[in-house]
């Protein structure tokens, strides 16, 4: 049976391989490339970091030809006992030549059972890749017996969400049936089936998206029926899982449409594995936890994030009554080795000790989750439906946007959406504008301890 992968990379990386691998000289030059992996199967390579193999030491270096040392093969190896990562050979095709060579397979023959017996590794395939003048990129894996698939899809995420694949259709034009045939083709995953979660699970579902990974512990109830999309009253009373409530509905409307249900927390580990099957993850939670979790993914997986948030200040009148002070709306876009929800503020340890003092304490844990939506008021069944499509609209228009030349601005200038109803406004916030801390995780896939927290330290292995 053949093995079937897609292939992540950050937007630097990208840019950083790119330059090593064409200096300028016409000549064929290489690198290695040491990727996590990620999803229940591990389907997914996340490149966590490039050995750069020098100019120098290359014994032959031509404009069709190239031999290198294996000391930089060695150093792959040792790396990959330690971390359990795949390795994947690339180097250049200066002139443009868009698959492998004769050349290029006698290597592989040769070089890739090598890797295999110096791992002792198989779990992700290692493998060879090609990168033309222009950036775009042909990879493929070998498994244990040595038969080759070709990587099908090669995923650059930074503030542009690229497919740099060499046969992958460039110039799609959107809202047409192009995209939704492309769509086809996407892995999603929502973390948080509510307000904002089940509206952007069905927008995501009827725009065509191939697989929806649907992550939720809880349950229907009847206060929460005014913003479920789907539940019913028996549904609340049958107490189902939101994830089988959406999932019941999308399937009747998108028979074809590859739906997994997690019905369980997002910090526990079979979430995580699922959710790292995803190459965009959507986070509609109401918790600081459920959005550190999701930060950590994104870098950890590869994933850009998109995370949504809506809430309605009070204020108190002269006469003493409680008044709207505003109802607001926030739209984060967050990618590998960008800035981060804690680079951000949004996110923060004092946030998350507050939020964990007020599970510990339960009667002011569940004030602060009917408090959610309208602060200073409690309310058991908020009537924020048509706010949680606002938000949930322009969650995933930003995620086209970033996919498709929808904007006639650099996507930059986005990375954080604040709206407001009551001012009929609307602010962006750019990239430039946030710090970018140094992120420990990237690329790291599910390699155990998994996103390197504490409670994952006794397993002996992620996935």
């Amino acid at each position: 049976m053949k093995y079937s992968a897609t292939l992540s990379l950050s937007e630097n990386q990208h840019k950083q391989l790119k330059s090593h691998l064409f200096p300028g000289d016409g000549f064929e030059a290489a690198a290695i490339l040491l990727c996590g992996r990620c999803g229940k199967n591990s389907r997914r390579a996340t490149v966590e970091s490039i050995i750069n193999v020098p100019y120098a030491k290359c014994k032959i270096r031509t404009e069709h030809s190239l031999t290198w040392p294996g000391d930089y093969i060695e150093e792959a190896i040792e790396e990959a006992v330690k971390t359990e990562c795949s390795i994947i050979l690339i180097h250049s095709h200066p002139g443009g030549f868009p698959d492998f060579s004769e050349t290029d397979d006698t290597s592989d023959q040769i070089v890739i059972p090598s890797l295999q017996h110096g791992s002792n590794f198989i779990k992700t395939p290692h493998g060879s890749a090609i990168m033309l003048p222009t950036g775009l990129v042909k990879a493929r894996l070998y498994d244990a017996k040595m038969v080759s698939t070709e990587v099908s899809k090669i995923i650059v995420a930074g503030e542009n969400i690229r497919d740099i694949s060499i046969n992958y259709p460039k110039e799609i034009i959107p809202f047409t049936s192009q995209m939704t045939e492309q769509l086809s083709n996407y892995t999603a995953c929502i973390v948080g089936i509510s307000g904002t979660g089940s509206i952007t699970a069905e927008i995501l579902a009827r725009l065509g998206v191939g697989h929806l990974i649907l992550i939720d512990f809880d349950r229907v109830e009847h206060r929460n029926l005014n913003r479920i999309l789907y539940a019913t009253v028996l549904d609340a009373q049958n107490q189902e899982f939101k994830t089988q409530v959406l999932k019941r509905a999308i399937l009747s409307h998108h028979p074809k449409t590859r739906i997994t249900t997690i019905e369980r927390s997002i910090s526990e580990k079979e979430a995580l594995i699922a959710a790292s099957d995803a190459e965009t993850i959507f986070c509609c939670v109401d918790s600081l936890e459920g959005r550190y979790y999701c930060d950590l993914m994104t870098q950890a997986f590869m994933a850009p994030l998109i995370d949504m948030g809506v809430t309605i200040p009070t204020r108190k009148t002269k006469a003493g009554s409680t008044a709207v002070a505003d109802v607001l709306g926030r739209l984060d876009y967050v990618f590998p080795n960008g800035p981060t929800l804690f680079d951000r503020g949004v996110v923060s340890a004092e946030g998350l000790r507050s939020e964990y003092l007020y599970r510990a304490d339960r009667t002011n844990y569940q004030k602060q989750v009917n408090d959610g939506y309208i602060r200073g008021h409690i309310e058991e069944a908020p009537s924020v439906i048509s706010l949680n499509m606002r938000a949930a609209s322009a969650a995933i228009n930003e995620w086209l946007s970033r996919l498709y030349k929808i904007r006639h601005a650099d996507n930059s200038s986005y990375a954080q959406t604040i709206f407001s109803l009551t001012d009929c406004d609307e602010e962006h916030i750019s990239t430039s504008s946030f710090n970018t801390s140094k992120n420990s995780l990237l690329g790291r896939g599910l390699r155990a301890p998994l996103l390197d927290l504490p409670q994952f330290f006794q397993n002996d292995e992620a996935a």
